[in-house]
């Protein structure tokens, strides 16, 4: 399958193409240049693989948390190709993706992934890695003061921005479960283009209509939406 993947939610920017399995990605930290960036970015990955967008097969995108201009960014980028292209989308959560990241590249099963949501909050998930090395969420995302997230009694490496911002909060809420923590990983569309080909594989992948972002904070959705 020739799928197309692209994340723009926080400060990083990436556009992954997955060929059969075979990933390849553009990735740039660049918290005010995404607009810029991204479709570069997707046309070179086209253009290196000898493709043109009516080969593409299938579209995955992240679908939040995170800023809410950045995740409007790559909704609006899928949404178009889907429309133009007749194809179907898989929607992946960014913390989904920072969980998958790392257990693409470490022994790790468990995750406990924390965003910066500001507002004295974090974006918070769960994941564990499953029979086939997919991160599997555990419980429901939310977002939520550092000192009241929920998780399974299960031990794990802490994941994400709001390991740094809130280190001594989420420690003192998770006590001895936490390995250790990493608060530098971001979501990137190769984790995206991952966990899109196993929703395709799962049946998961919807029509455009469907593939809609995912604020969490309900009512800073509506504020932005209503200027």
């Amino acid at each position: 399958m020739k799928l197309l993947a692209v994340e723009t939610a926080t400060d990083a920017c990436s556009a992954a193409l997955s060929i059969e399995g075979r990933i390849n990605e553009r990735y740039e930290l660049a918290s005010k240049d995404h607009t810029q960036l991204i479709l570069p970015m997707i046309d070179g990955l086209m253009e290196d693989a000898g493709l043109q967008p009516a080969d593409l097969e299938g579209l995955a995108f992240g679908c939040g948390p995170g800023s809410f201009t950045g995740v409007r960014i790559a909704t609006g980028i899928i949404q178009g190709l889907a429309l133009g292209l007749d194809l179907l989308v898989v929607p992946v959560s960014t913390l989904a993706a920072i969980a998958q990241d790392y257990f693409d590249h470490h022994d790790e099963n468990v995750a406990f992934v924390a965003m910066d949501a500001r507002m004295g909050e974090v974006f918070w998930g769960v994941y564990q890695r499953d029979a086939k090395g997919f991160a599997q969420l555990i419980g429901e995302e939310a977002v939520t003061p550092p000192g009241l997230v929920e998780f399974p009694e299960l031990s794990g490496v802490g994941l994400g921005t709001g390991w740094g911002v809130y280190q001594a909060a989420l420690l003192e809420r998770l006590g001895d479960q936490i390995t250790h923590f990493e608060s530098d990983h971001l979501p990137r569309a190769r984790a995206i283009a991952a966990l899109g080909q196993r929703g395709f594989d799962l049946g998961q992948a919807v029509p455009v209509e469907q593939a809609m972002p995912v604020y969490l904070r309900d009512k800073v959705a509506k504020k932005e939406s209503e200027r």
